[in-house]
């Protein structure tokens, strides 16, 4: 029987004299179809002369060709060697150690070139200088392929040759004969570079050199030359501690130049039942803290009170109770360890870090007698130079890999009085914000393409050597003051007859293929800094410095460097912009974090709207005049209540591509170049929205990352802290290991090789080194700040960071164990969704985890997913149809699928849009397309590589050539990749640990991933 039920479209149908539904019923299309563009108008058609049969007979033509022409694909023209070099073999990679010293990064690399082109960084692991092979290091090849990088001199604006810029800087310096100039250069940490400056200033006395390290760590090399007499930073080796107590200082993190975390490491493994105790009091939650066994928020006017009462100077008797017990436990633990305990801080105030040298001494974690070179600036110095500039003392001025239009604090009346210097020189590689404003610019070339050498640990040398020729017409600062200075030597051999004494008849090319030599050989680095000034230097940095900055009330501000972006010498690099934060798991942004109780008072929020995506209130900070608008605040768990923090770096404009634009410039807040200032929050209208990738922050008890204490660990069994997940059959108990659980028929899986990764959580300090590295080595693209907040990221490999909704993660678990009833299930878990005002925090490094009973697998249409001989699970990508099934049933969510063309795309204009840019791309893996599910292979063109390499010289594979991307980039040793199969290998010595366990194990995948149980040294005095 037929119904006579009408069905409407839309709520407007109901409307029976709506004007929209009476014209769609007449016409389909909302708006007329312009059939008038591509046919003409009426005159013209009814003039035409040609007939309907000949119409059709061009249609078919053109039709037939346009069908021909898509069958071809595009004509790439390569160009073959008229004579090929000897040490490049198509489709074979070439490694050349080199280093990184740009005034904020300082690391030993080796750097990976596929036909002449640099494609990736790795570490080198004959490096013993302590550099930090961060995320930044990795992602510093990109910046090599920048679009926006100068590509000749100029002069008043305008390209010219190299010959017309020297007689140019030749006259400007003669007719600046008498005046003041100053040469305001990074720190360089090169015997090379010294030298050569002290000819030059020696050419031209008037000229006097200035070291500025962007991010200050004036103080601790004020204290340390006042008690050593080296301009120098304390080197320390966490291995050796029992105990460490740090005071403000993220040492996981850029302080002091970073490069720590692989000594912490160490310490932190429970070998033999001992592990190292590590104490933090801060304000801004940092990686430091997040990895601490116990952390204590403590605002930074707290921190000196609390560092003097740790080393014997004082009393915390006026803070709270909980401070008051943290420190006196601290202190106990520290008498017990002895020689091995260490006290650190990162209090911009000399009286505060010559209190920290004088505890440590005798400590066999701090090393002064090869202390870091890697910071030689003084802030003093630079403070005298830009009120010289801004008062007219100052006349010239020469910047080399610094931009102080952009990170001087007092920015707007330094930039005006700086254009109107009767000399102004920049050296860069970008048009930067000093360089729009200067006379004459200097184009340098990248690190990847220059000769250098570097001192980065007192007696460890090490060179740069070029990975590729000059992509544009540049010239090294170094050549340029060898012409300048009358020599005609080359930089080249110039850093040859300086190393003769360095390397005491070694040779040369041995020092070159190695990249690193150790030496006893004494050279002389940057200048000292001038007795002049000296006073004002102590009453910025002294011993009441600190207090004054902080005595006006407000709130406490920090200021801090973030992990991806440093100081913001690579804002342009696509890599780090979308590289999410270790602790807020934000990209593309900074933001002023905020305490959830001052938040509340102040009527601040964060919110998540329909799509998940995460809003925040705007703030304009004000310190004094100075006033930041419309900064994004972000509600932090651990924040010290008063205090605020917020992440240098950011706001760039100048030579930076628009969509990389972001934030805002916190150096405006910097005053003093001290990291700690006293500001005002005002909340102004609007909400921001944010591009976070995690947006549930806790684990609510959940059995996703395991964890006990290091007392448990050592006294029940593994049974107890890291049990066997059961499952039920015939309501029998049984392990989800046992054969009776599975539901497949296993392979042998015995024969050849069999891939496993092993993931220590205790020594996944959360850095992102290896996520950049495997962006790098995978072709992984860079989807934007809008596709981010959709949930769209690519990144094959993320770093899961979880708080605990209560004081500790344990406590999670009770408060879970304990929920009864409905009334108590719905109030207690809705609490457990949200992180404790003080929280644990945990990092898991999560990619495809390689299941051996993969769901994905039996739920593609296609077969594009399927499992190989070898342990992993492979994607055929021209296979692939984009069902999206296999996502939708993979319990790690780590499959991302190309929703758009990632590539040679206008919607998507980053590196891959561009000729420069996918120079960087690596041709061993194909570069996915639109619809085409992707996620991690386990880098099996590098597995395969070293099989057939073995194969070739008729030996078996040795276990250290077994790598992927992040195991590879861990310096921490926290991922350990290799083939199971062999059992004299590390990895199958790492599965046979009482630690391991498999994520999600109770879901029965067999996943070729495993890790290992997070133990915490939790036990007090």
């Amino acid at each position: 029987m037929a119904s006579n039920k009408k069905y409407w479209k839309s709520v407007e149908e109901l409307n029976e004299n709506s004007s929209i539904v009476e014209t769609l019923q007449q016409n389909e299309f909302v708006e007329s179809i312009p059939t008038d563009e591509f046919l003409g108008d009426k005159e013209t058609l009814e003039a035409s002369s040609t007939t309907r049969r000949d119409f059709l007979k061009y249609v078919g033509f053109t039709t037939a060709a346009a069908s021909l022409a898509a069958c071809e694909g595009p004509v790439i023209k390569s160009i073959p060697y008229v004579v090929a070099p000897d040490e490049i073999v198509p489709g074979v990679a070439n490694f050349y150690a080199s280093t990184i010293a740009d005034g904020f990064d300082f690391a030993n690399v080796l750097v990976k070139t596929r036909e002449g082109r640099p494609i990736k960084i790795e570490r080198n692991d004959l490096s013993t200088s302590g550099g930090d092979v961060n995320a930044r290091v990795h992602a510093s090849v990109l910046t090599l392929y920048d679009n926006n990088r100068l590509t000749a001199p100029l002069v008043d604006g305008a390209e010219v040759s190299w010959a017309e810029f020297d007689t140019k800087v030749a006259q400007k310096m003669n007719e600046m004969t008498g005046k003041d100039v100053v040469l305001l250069t990074q720190t360089f940490a090169s015997p090379s570079t010294s030298k050569l400056i002290k000819e030059f200033t020696a050419k031209y006395p008037n000229v006097r050199h200035v070291v500025y390290d962007t991010v200050s760590s004036s103080e601790a090399l004020d204290a340390f030359q006042n008690k050593y007499g080296t301009r120098a930073l304390a080197d320390y080796d966490f291995s050796k501690a029992e105990v460490i107590v740090s005071v403000g200082a993220d040492f996981l993190g850029d302080w002091q130049g970073g490069g720590f975390d692989s000594g912490y490491a160490k310490s932190r493994i429970p070998n033999n039942g001992k592990m190292s105790r590590h104490i933090q009091f801060e304000a801004n939650m940092s990686l430091s803290g997040a990895n601490a066994d116990k952390r204590v928020p403590v605002k930074p006017s707290e921190q000196l009170k609390v560092l003097k009462a740790l080393t014997g100077n004082g009393s915390v008797s006026d803070l709270s109770e909980a401070i008051q017990t943290a420190v006196a436990n601290a202190k106990t633990q520290l008498k017990r360890a002895g020689n091995k305990g260490v006290v650190i801080t990162g209090l911009p105030d000399v009286a505060a870090q010559t209190m920290a040298l004088e505890c440590n001494e005798g400590s066999v974690v701090m090393d002064t007698d090869k202390p870091r070179m890697m910071r030689q600036g003084n802030a003093a110095e630079v403070l005298r130079v830009m009120n010289g500039v801004i008062s007219g003392a100052v006349k010239g001025m020469i910047t080399v890999g610094v931009d102080p239009v952009y990170s001087f604090p007092n920015s707007a009346a330094f930039t005006e009085a700086y254009k109107k210097l009767e000399m102004s020189l920049a050296f860069s590689m970008k048009l930067s914000a000093t360089a729009e404003v200067s006379q004459l610019v200097a184009a340098t070339p990248h690190y990847l393409e220059s000769w250098g050498d570097a001192q980065l640990k007192k007696g460890n040398f090490s060179l740069m050597q070029p990975t590729i020729r000059p992509l544009f017409n540049t010239r090294q600062f170094q050549d340029c003051l060898l012409q300048w200075t009358g020599n005609s030597t080359k930089y080249y051999d110039y850093i040859k007859d300086t190393w003769a004494s360095v390397l005491g008849g070694s040779s040369w090319n041995n020092a070159l293929e190695a990249g690193v030599f150790a030496s006893t050989s004494e050279v002389e680095m940057e200048v000292a800094p001038s007795t002049e000034g000296h006073e004002e230097m102590e009453s910025s940095t002294g011993h009441g410095a600190l207090s004054a900055a902080l005595q006006n009330g407000g709130l406490e501000l920090t200021l801090y460097t973030k992990t991806a972006m440093g100081d913001g010498q690579q804002a342009n690099n696509p890599w780090l912009q979308e590289m999410p934060d270790p602790i807020s798991r934000a990209s593309w942004d900074n933001y002023i974090t905020v305490s959830k109780a001052d938040a509340e008072a102040m009527g601040l929020e964060n919110s998540h709207v329909a799509n998940g995506g995460l809003n925040g209130s705007y703030v304009n900070v004000k310190m004094g005049d100075v006033v930041v608008e419309k900064v994004p605040v972000l509600i932090q768990p651990g924040q010290a209540k008063g205090s605020v923090g917020l992440a240098l770096g950011y706001g760039k404009t100048a030579a930076i591509q628009e969509e990389m634009q972001t934030g805002v410039n916190a150096y405006a807040l910097y005053n003093n170049f001290s990291e700690v200032q006293n500001v005002t929050l005002e909340k102004v209208a609007g909400e921001h929205e944010f591009a976070c990738v995690q947006l549930h922050n806790t684990m609510m008890g959940r059995d996703i990352i395991r964890e006990t204490s290091l007392e448990i660990f050592n006294t029940k069994d593994a049974s107890v802290w890291n049990p066997m997940p059961m499952v039920s059959k015939d309501h029998q108990e049984i392990p989800v290991t046992s054969p009776d659980a599975d539901l497949w028929e296993s392979f042998d899986r015995s024969v050849g090789h069999h891939f496993n990764l092993s993931i220590d959580l205790n020594a996944c300090t959360g850095c992102g080194a290896c996520v950049i590295a495997c962006h790098a080595e995978n072709n992984v693209p860079v989807v934007g700040k809008d596709e981010i907040r959709k949930s769209r990221d690519m990144h094959w490999l993320r770093i899961d960071r979880y708080y605990s909704s209560v004081e500790s993660f344990e406590g999670d678990v009770e408060k879970k164990e304990n929920i009864s009833g409905l009334g108590s299930s719905l109030s207690d878990f809705t609490a457990m969704e949200h992180p404790s005002d003080n929280p644990q925090v945990a990092f898991q490094p999560v990619m495809c985890q390689h299941c051996n009973h993969a769901p994905c697998e039996t739920v593609c249409p296609v077969a594009a997913t399927s499992h190989g001989r070898q342990g992993q699970n492979h994607m055929a990508y021209n296979r692939c149809v984009g069902t999206r099934y296999c996502a939708n049933n993979c319990p790690y969510k780590v499959r991302r699928f190309n929703w758009f063309l990632y590539n040679e795309n206008d919607e998507f204009d980053y590196h891959m849009n561009n000729d420069l840019g996918r120079m960087v791309l690596n041709p061993d893996v194909v570069v996915r397309s639109r619809g085409v599910m992707e996620k991690c292979s386990m880098c099996i063109q590098k597995t395969q590589l070293s099989i057939l390499k073995a194969k070739r010289d008729g030996r078996p594979v040795k276990d250290s050539e077994f790598q992927t991307a992040c195991s590879s980039a861990c310096g921490t040793g926290a991922m350990v990749f290799g083939d199971i199969n062999d059992h004299s290998s590390e990895v199958f010595e790492e599965k046979k640990n009482n630690r391991m366990y498999h994520l999600l194990e109770s879901v029965g995948t067999e996943p070729n991933v495993f890790y290992h149980t997070k133990v915490r040294n939790s036990n007090e005095v």
